[in-house]
């Protein structure tokens, strides 16, 4: 449990956040939401002592561990498997070395990389070594910032579940509303430079944010009524001397009554793109499409067409081709063999990630937007950097001191400037807020155009995907429906990460193995025990009352037959009351229930791995 007391910070004239307050409770996964700039990843830094609040509390208990996923990457062991192992707590090295494999083969390594080096690796993987490193440690608390960026979908799927069965408390920062309200049972977010905590989904809270907002508003604008009604009054009668009291009593309650200032807009990406039509019913037609760097091919037999209003997504596991096949289509990459034939007025627009590090890092934000379409002229150039939140002076600052997510905004502005009637989009969102995600994923479902996406977001490709290709099975599919059919229908085979099956040396002994199944037996023993006995009371407490309301139904016919008003209107007060109580019992055993069975569950896996 973390308790966070009426902390500020800022930076010069910058007020990130005033007065924040809250508890982390027992158990508790909490979704940190907020637009980008407002503090979330710093009030991180906060927590984990990185950084220093201006003023406030921050309370810890004593000998509580809090795991966070490092950006910065340090290894310093010859294998990966020894590299997170060493992050492991606890006596038990053998059998917990079980665990770090199956750890990492559910992050997506496979059992021949536990013996190479972190370094061989792509910064994506070192990213889920580092990743896998928190998780092992075991902490009471998980701070985690954007951990499902360089993950592929069958990886976020295992996470998903991990986290969700993570019994410590955790606070989640991601652009991945979908994936956030899987795993976390409350919302707090940055607003205004306040923050909210609510027990629910991100939905729940931003509804509740514009409810509160709609009724500030309508207090304000009643508050501004009323100010102007008595300052009305106070003008027309303070000269006279027959209401001049009354004038001078209204004054002084005007001059008490706060004045409510109207909310200023919260900044947010606003996309439109530029289309421009395109005659014809295919844009382009794929034809037996083989390609491969050095080794085998990672497309092969691949053929399929691009419809002029089609919405195309690209899944599968990283490394497998999916961003290769984006640079086929926009004529980057040349197949070895087969080919794309386009429409000759094809029009394509492309954010790929190795596209932002072709932005002219001399340019200014404003100039790099207008070299895309120089017809647009600067002032539009401008108010296109406003659209990506680089709004006034912010416009003339050079590419070469943006950041990689700022550089990544003024890609997507490039984008929007360009004429287009076909968008091939390389995870568009990974450096997105919620609130950019939602209106960039409304775009493209309106967009009158074609879009061929490469994501990991299930919510995005269960919205704007109608048509799939597939990279599974060590091949390449085109699948001609849409996201929620093909998990309906094929599903990932990969979920499920294979078990190790060379059994280690240094597994536990028989006898250590048997004492490890009888503590296991023990403390599920401890857990379950309270929630059996609150079962059989509240099954105990349901069937009196059950009775007592068969009871009371017919004192009522009884009654009703004698006329008795009196005692009609009191069984009716109780019967009420027993009905209420009855529902109460029923939702509190259910939701025992639910916990008994969760923990049984898992101890049941945890007595399971012990035989492997």
């Amino acid at each position: 449990m973390i308790q966070v007391v009426g902390i500020d910070k800022g930076y010069g004239t910058q007020v990130l956040f005033q007065n924040v307050t809250f508890t982390l409770g027992k158990g508790e996964r909490v979704g940190l939401v907020g637009r980008n700039g407002t503090g979330k990843s710093t009030l991180f830094k906060i927590l984990l002592g990185e950084e220093s609040q201006d003023r406030g509390d921050i309370i810890f208990p004593k000998n509580y561990l809090v795991g966070t996923l490092k950006q910065h990457l340090v290894f310093t062991e010859p294998t990966i498997l020894e590299e997170c192992t060493k992050a492991l707590r606890g006596e038990n090295a053998a059998f917990e070395q079980y665990k770090v494999e199956k750890m990492l083969l559910g992050l997506g390594f496979k059992t021949s990389d536990f013996n190479r080096s972190p370094k061989d690796f792509s910064g994506g993987y070192q990213i889920r070594l580092n990743l896998a490193k928190v998780l092992v440690s075991e902490p009471d608390c998980l701070l985690l910032d954007e951990p499902t960026n360089y993950l592929d979908i069958v990886s976020m799927r295992w996470l998903s579940k991990f986290l969700r069965s993570f019994r410590g408390e955790m606070i989640l920062i991601t652009h991945d509303r979908g994936f956030m309200d899987e795993v976390t049972t409350h919302t707090m977010g940055l607003w205004r430079q306040k923050l909210f905590k609510i027990p629910g989904s991100s939905s729940k809270y931003f509804e509740q944010i514009l409810l509160e907002e709609e009724i500030y508003e309508k207090t304000r604008q009643n508050s501004e009524k009323k100010r102007k009604d008595l300052q009305d009054f106070v003008d027309r009668f303070r000269a006279k001397a027959s209401k001049a009291a009354q004038a001078q009593s209204r004054l002084k309650l005007l001059e008490k009554m706060p004045e409510l200032e109207a909310l200023n807009m919260m900044a947010s990406l606003d996309f439109e793109f530029n289309f421009q039509e395109c005659p014809g019913k295919i844009l382009v037609e794929a034809k037996d499409l083989e390609f491969g760097y050095a080794g085998p091919s990672l497309i092969k037999d691949l053929s399929f067409p691009i419809l002029r209003d089609d919405k195309i997504a690209i899944i599968g596991k990283n490394g497998k081709g999916k961003s290769t096949l984006l640079n086929l289509l926009s004529g980057e990459l040349y197949p070895r063999s087969g080919d794309t034939q386009n429409n000759v007025n094809l029009l394509i627009g492309h954010f790929g990630q190795t596209n932002i590090n072709r932005l002219n890092l001399e340019n200014t934000i404003e100039e790099e937007i207008l070299s895309a379409n120089p017809m647009i002229g600067l002032q539009r150039a401008r108010s296109i950097a406003g659209v990506m939140m680089f709004s006034g002076d912010l416009a003339k600052k050079k590419i070469k001191v943006l950041s990689g997510g700022e550089r990544a905004r003024v890609l997507l502005g490039k984008l929007l400037v360009k004429p287009t009637n076909l968008l091939l989009l390389d995870e568009p969102t990974n450096h997105l807020d919620q609130e950019s995600v939602e209106s960039l994923t409304l775009e493209l479902q309106n967009y009158p155009g074609a879009v061929v996406i490469v994501t990991h977001s299930e919510m995005m490709l269960k919205d704007i995907a109608k048509k799939l290709i597939v990279f599974h099975h060590d091949k390449v599919e085109f699948f001609q429906s849409g996201y929620e059919d093909f998990l309906s229908k094929i599903g990932w085979d990969e979920e499920v990460p294979v078990e190790v099956t060379v059994k280690s040396d240094n597994r536990p002994s028989r006898q250590e193995t048997k004492r490890m199944r009888s503590e296991l037996i023990i403390e599920r023993g401890r857990e379950l025990n309270p929630l059996k006995k609150k079962i059989e009371v509240l099954e105990k407490e349901i069937m009196k009352l059950e009775e007592e309301e068969k009871k009371l139904e017919l004192e009522l016919i009884e009654f009703a037959t004698q006329n008795d008003s009196k005692k009609i209107q009191e069984r009716s007060q109780r019967l009420g009351m027993v009905k209420k109580r009855v529902d109460e019992a029923f939702e509190e055993l259910s939701s025992v229930t639910i916990s008994h069975d969760n923990i049984f569950k898992s101890y049941e896996d945890k007595l399971k791995e012990l035989d492997i």
